[in-house]
C-alpha cells in the first residue's frame, strides 16, 4: 500500500479529463458498465463521507468488487469502473441515494494509504480506452438467441422483464443492463465486467443464463 501524495494530473481521454485517483466503492456481486446506470443506497458513515467529498471534486467514484469477504481490509478484484454521481438524495433518516453512471473500466494500479474511512487507489484506464467509443462488436449479437436465453433464465429464476423496452433498447445498452442487474454470483459479475467486448459479454451472458436456467453452455441440458 502506497502512501497518498499529491493527486497526479488527470488522464484526458477524447478531450475530457478522467481522474488518475478515486475513491473505492467495493460491493461484493454489484458491477458497473461504461455508460450502464447504477443506482446505490448509501448508508455506512464512511461511505455517506465518501460521497460528500466526491460531490465536493469530480463526483467520481471507482466500484469495484471485493476479491475475498474475509481480510481487513478484504482484497480487491483487479478491474473496476468508474462512475460519476449524476443523481442524489438525501432520505429523512441520513441516507444518501445515488446513480453512477458508468465512464471507463480501470485496471487497479495502487492502493493509497489514504487518511479517509474509505479506500482511495491510483487507477489505470490504458488498457480499457476504447470504452469511451461505441462498441462495433455490438452488431454481431445474435440477439434471437440472447432472448432465448434470457427468458429461459428468467423463467427459472421466477424472475420478470418488460419485454417490449428490452426489445427497444440498442444491443449494447440490453447487454450491459442484463450483466449489470442479474444475481449472478462476484465472480461471474467480474467476468462479464471484464469480457473484452460487447459481443464477448453478450456470448458470456448466455452461457451464465444457461447454466442458471439448467442448460449446459452448448444448449444441452444439465442433469
Amino acid at each position: 500500500m502506497k502512501a497518498a501524495s499529491a493527486p497526479k494530473a488527470a488522464v484526458r481521454v477524447h478531450g475530457r479529463e478522467q481522474p488518475s485517483a478515486v475513491p473505492l466503492f467495493p460491493i461484493a456481486g454489484s458491477i458497473l458498465l461504461p455508460r450502464g446506470q447504477l443506482p446505490l443506497n448509501v448508508f455506512e458513515p464512511r461511505y455517506l463521507r465518501m460521497v460528500d467529498d466526491a460531490l465536493g471534486g469530480a463526483r467520481v467514484i471507482g466500484m469495484i468488487q471485493p476479491r475475498e469477504a474475509e481480510g481487513t481490509p478484504p482484497p480487491l478484484y483487479g478491474v473496476g469502473c468508474t462512475g460519476r454521481i449524476t443523481s442524489f438524495a438525501e432520505t429523512g433518516d441520513g441516507r444518501y441515494l445515488i446513480t453512477l453512471t458508468g465512464l471507463l473500466r480501470f485496471h487497479l494500479s495502487t492502493e493509497l494509504s489514504a487518511r479517509t474511512p474509505y479506500r482511495q487507489a491510483e487507477i489505470d484506464y490504458s488498457a480499457f480506452l476504447s470504452d469511451a467509443d461505441p462498441d462495433p462488436s455490438a452488431a454481431l449479437v445474435d440477439r434471437e438467441r440472447l432472448f432465448a436465453a434470457m427468458r429461459a433464465y428468467l423463467d427459472a429464476e421466477k424472475l420478470s422483464a418488460d419485454w417490449a423496452q428490452a426489445a427497444a433498447a440498442p444491443t449494447d445498452a440490453l447487454v450491459n443492463s442484463l450483466a449489470m442487474g442479474c444475481p449472478f454470483a462476484p465472480n461471474e459479475k467480474q467476468a462479464l465486467l471484464e469480457a473484452p467486448t460487447i459481443a464477448d459479454r453478450a456470448d458470456c451472458l448466455i452461457a451464465l443464463m444457461r447454466m442458471s436456467g439448467g442448460e449446459a453452455p452448448d444448449g444441452s441440458i444439465v442433469q
